[in-house]
């Protein structure tokens, strides 16, 4: 009986551990979410519009350093929209002599 109650104690404190982690590294993670968003759909916007070329091909450009990006286009409005779920979201337009800028989501 002694060592079950010894276990439920460690898994309760390897548990209220882990919780205390996630929280306190949330903003953190956050902030990397919403920065790789921003950066994704930033370059992905720039390849599509500024540089013309295909969606397959700008996949490419974001391939090793935004694979948790998922980016989807908006080509009524010239835009790109990157996501990183529960993190973060960001949204870059093309816009005539100015190329592609952030905008508020």
């Amino acid at each position: 009986m002694d060592r079950v109650k010894i276990i439920k104690w460690l898994a309760l404190a390897l548990l209220g551990g882990t919780i205390v982690y996630v929280v306190w590294q949330w903003s953190h993670w956050r902030a990397l979410g919403e920065a790789g968003s921003a950066y994704a759909a930033r370059i992905t916007c720039s390849c599509r519009y500024v540089q013309e070329r295909s969606a397959e091909s700008c996949t490419r450009d974001i391939e090793e350093d935004g694979s948790l990006v998922s980016m989807t286009e908006v080509p009524d409005e010239k835009a790109i929209i990157g996501s990183v779920p529960l993190l973060g979201r960001a949204k870059a337009q093309f816009r005539p002599g100015y190329g592609c800028v952030m905008r508020p989501e």
